[in-house]
């Protein structure tokens, strides 16, 4: 079946099922519980045509037999209750669609054998896949399920094309439902708007972002290099109350930030639709000549590309004469290929930095997420070391930066 026929699954069923007095259902469901029918929009316990004092409850054939098969301090149990053979009997069922769970569904129609569509992602009505290319021939199908099964879902997508690394958005498909991409998304106690087909948005992410948040001081600073809608920059705005320059490149991304802090009425952050690169170097400088006092935190979140953004930090104040220098803590984010690597991550960032990061700049290093068995999501947050702010430092070939051995933190 890959055009779904809702009448196909019409049929009737024999389950096993047992009649009990209506006071004593509490007390048998220490032994029944477990092996009542669970069906949706199927009620396990009715009652008993013409009789109001009894109940009866249907049972699953899968898990429960007969009387015989149960654990013999249950049948101690049941034979005080004066249940016995006899209360037993099968009970014919007219079931439909309506009926099967979305997984029951799913196992019947998709391929056997092969991974089923297991994961989704939920982005307020939307549901966003990413099928492999045997199921295919059946996307529409499980994209009408999906809006079947699933309260609240309006709309299915599938993503057809590779993330744009400029903007951050890809292609995709209508499967089922309506062509409305315009979510709204409850996070980090903020609420977040935004066009789903014009941004990014990874709800897988969540954890992270709430880390992240629970780092930063209150009233700290945050630059926010690759903003997108604001899943950093919002919350610690409104949370942690901290004064926030937010950047993103994308336009939609950009319309929607503002949208954001508007939406969630916080006052203290400054909006640009700026390059990464443009960002650091244009805004930090002239902040940083005020002399705050409060620590200064930078996120980068774009994996594909932010380490490569960290040069902009070179030389960042040569010629400009403070003291003390600021003390800039950056999150940055990349890909690597195995999650034990975090040797790889360090050198991608001191390569960019042109100056190697010792031991006790290092904050931390998270492994974020798998985003494949072969490619991990990492977090390597550190402190910029002063005299990469001053000026360039060439790289010697002689000198070998300093190597720590650190703890992998993994994300649930």
């Amino acid at each position: 079946m890959t055009k779904l026929n809702r009448a196909k699954f019409t049929k009737e069923v024999a389950v096993p099922s047992v009649e009990i007095p209506s006071k004593n259902v509490g007390k048998c469901m220490s032994v029944f519980k477990k092996y009542l029918l669970k069906m949706e929009k199927l009620k396990p316990v009715t009652e008993v045509q013409g009789n109001d004092e009894k109940r009866k409850l249907l049972l699953d054939p899968i898990l429960f037999e007969t009387l015989d098969k149960l654990r013999e301090d249950d049948q101690q149990k049941l034979s005080e209750l004066d249940i016995n053979k006899n209360c037993f009997s099968n009970t014919c069922l007219h079931l439909e669609y309506h009926n099967f769970r979305m997984d029951d569904i799913f196992k019947a129609v998709l391929p056997e054998g092969k991974e089923g569509c297991t994961s989704y992602s939920r982005i307020g009505h939307i549901i966003h896949l990413n099928l492999r290319d045997h199921l295919l021939p059946y996307k529409n199908l499980i994209g009408e399920v999906l809006v079947d099964k699933l309260i609240g879902v309006k709309t299915v997508v599938n993503k057809s094309s590779a993330i744009d690394s400029t903007y951050r958005n890809f292609q995709m498909e209508v499967l089922a439902g309506e062509a409305d991409f315009v979510a709204e998304v409850k996070e980090n106690m903020c609420t977040f708007k935004f066009d789903f087909s014009q941004v990014y948005w990874n709800s897988r992410l969540c954890t992270e972002h709430e880390r992240i948040i629970k780092l930063l001081p209150q009233k700290s600073v945050l630059f926010d290099v690759f903003a997108g809608v604001g899943p950093f920059s919002v919350p610690a705005a409104k949370v942690r109350k901290c004064r926030v320059f937010a950047n993103d490149l994308n336009p939609s991304s950009y319309h929607w930030l503002k949208e954001n802090v508007r939406l969630n009425k916080v006052e203290n952050v400054e909006t640009f639709n700026l390059d990464g690169r443009q960002f650091i170097r244009e805004q930090m400088p002239p902040f940083f000549l005020t002399k705050p006092t409060e620590p200064i935190h930078v996120t980068m979140n774009l994996p594909a590309l932010a380490v490569e953004f960290l040069d902009a930090f070179i030389g960042l104040l040569s010629g400009v004469e403070l003291d003390p220098l600021p003390d800039i803590t950056v999150h940055v984010y990349s890909f690597c290929e195995e999650s034990s690597a975090f040797s790889e991550m360090r050198n991608k960032v001191e390569s960019a930095l042109k100056h190697s990061i010792e031991d006790e700049q290092i904050v931390e290093l998270v492994d974020v997420r798998d985003v494949s068995p072969k490619k991990h999501m990492l977090r390597l947050s550190f402190r910029i070391p002063p005299d990469v702010l001053t000026k360039a430092i060439e790289e010697e070939a002689s000198s070998e930066p300093k190597r720590l051995k650190l703890d992998l933190e993994t994300q649930d």
